[in-house]
């Protein structure tokens, strides 16, 4: 997969940096992202970034507030949030840039769901980062869509910490807001109730399933056999009723290798290459400044 195709309604610049491509791939069928990615480098050519602004009619200040209390959310898989400008009128957050992709461009440069041992291994380490952010007594808020997940060669990242407040606050519906995907946000969740393990698990599931199946509500006979007890568990409506991410782990055994088919360490391959050959307009300082 080389750099994302050009969009004509992107920004071409956003803060100090330079957009060179969207992230997430856009069109029908595609599922939905909590916030606009891109790919942006500075304009003096020396830092490259995954910026994220809000979508389209979002609450910019909810962003904001979101993006803020993302940087104190720490974990081994977690996108972390780097450089903030909370200002309302133009808010963005931006993380060092690694060879990523998003879960569906993954699962479109495999041609189809993951293989079995590929999922396992993406859901065991989603399980430890999530057990990991439980035990402390913090939640991710943001499991809302496979968009959030995104694979690298090292592993799965989680992004898009705090989606659900950013969506709308506690106490005020959340379903059919944009960037939610009502078949992954749990349904307490989506009604307004505030973020919780429960809801990290429901999400969770969906997430898997939609690694093996290629959708989010999968009927459970498209299931792998030995991952529909786990993820019917994860997808019930009551959150008494999902198992724990510890649970979930013990389940899928301990993180191995990202076990990534060769077609998408290929395609993380071709984004980086093409990314570094992506020309942007870089500012030289005058003599003297």
């Amino acid at each position: 997969m080389a750099v994302p195709a050009e969009r004509p309604d992107r920004p071409r610049r956003i803060g100090p940096y330079e957009i060179v491509a969207t992230l997430d791939p856009v069109g029908p069928g595609q599922p939905p992202v909590p916030g606009q990615r891109f790919l942006a480098r500075s304009g003096e050519g020396m830092f490259t970034v995954v910026l994220t602004v809000p979508l389209d009619g979002a609450d910019r200040r909810l962003f904001a507030d979101e993006a803020h209390a993302a940087r104190y959310l720490t974990g081994r898989r977690l996108l972390p949030v780097g450089e903030l400008w909370p200002n309302e009128d133009g808010p963005w957050h931006s993380a060092p840039y690694l060879p990523l992709l998003p879960l569906p461009s993954a699962l479109a440069a495999y041609g189809g769901p993951l293989p079995e041992t590929a999922v396992r291994a993406l859901g065991a380490a989603l399980a430890e980062t999530l057990a990991e952010l439980h035990g402390r007594g913090t939640v991710h808020g943001g499991l809302v869509s496979p968009s959030v997940v995104l694979l690298t060669a090292d592993g799965p990242l989680l992004s898009c910490s705090g989606a659900l407040r950013a969506a709308a606050p506690d106490g005020v519906a959340r379903a059919g807001l944009p960037g939610l995907d009502p078949a992954v946000t749990a349904p307490e969740e989506a009604a307004g109730g505030p973020p919780g393990p429960a809801g990290d698990l429901h999400g969770f599931g969906a997430i898997l399933a939609y690694a093996a199946t290629g959708h989010t509500a999968p009927d459970r006979s498209e299931l792998p056999e030995a991952l529909r007890p786990l993820v019917s568990r994860c997808l019930s409506r009551d959150p008494a009723a999902r198992p724990t991410a510890a649970e979930a782990l013990g389940a899928l055994g301990p993180p191995g290798p990202p076990a990534l088919p060769g077609r998408v360490v290929a395609a993380l391959a071709r984004q980086s290459a093409a990314l570094l050959a992506a020309e942007v307009a870089v500012t030289v300082p005058a003599p003297g400044v």
